[in-house]
């Protein structure tokens, strides 16, 4: 009996199966040469040179300053973000309790239940 949507191998069944419980022959694999790896580690990113990826000591100093400068305007304008509108209204949600957080909340459900009914009396429903 034939495939449909292929054709059919009349050569699929003339060799002889193996037996239940038996794995198949696996083929010869080429063994791969070992990795070789020359001369002293080198840091990512730096040049082939290794006296040149040492850093020399003002230059590391000179770096941190940057770093240290780079960190305290990330730090100065995180603080300023509260200096808006916006970061004054989070500032003051960040400031309420519990309490008063569920009555605005409270307000605010009542304050749109009484325009929904203005808006049905009005529209004679």
């Amino acid at each position: 009996m034939g495939n449909i949507c292929g054709k059919s191998d009349p050569d699929a069944f003339s060799t002889p199966g193996r037996v239940v419980g038996t794995t198949p022959a696996q083929p010869q694999r080429a063994s791969l040469p070992p990795r070789m790896v020359v001369g002293p580690p080198r840091k990512l990113g730096g040049g082939n040179d290794p006296a040149a990826a040492a850093p020399s000591s003002s230059a590391a100093v000179e770096a941190k300053k940057r770093a240290a400068e780079a960190a305290e305007a990330r730090a100065n304008a995180a603080s300023s973000k509260n200096s808006g509108k916006l970061g004054q209204q989070l500032a003051a949600q960040k400031k309420q309790s519990r309490q008063e957080t569920l009555n605005e909340i409270s307000r605010e459900e009542r304050r749109t239940r009484d325009a929904e009914a203005a808006a049905q009396a009005r529209a004679h429903n």
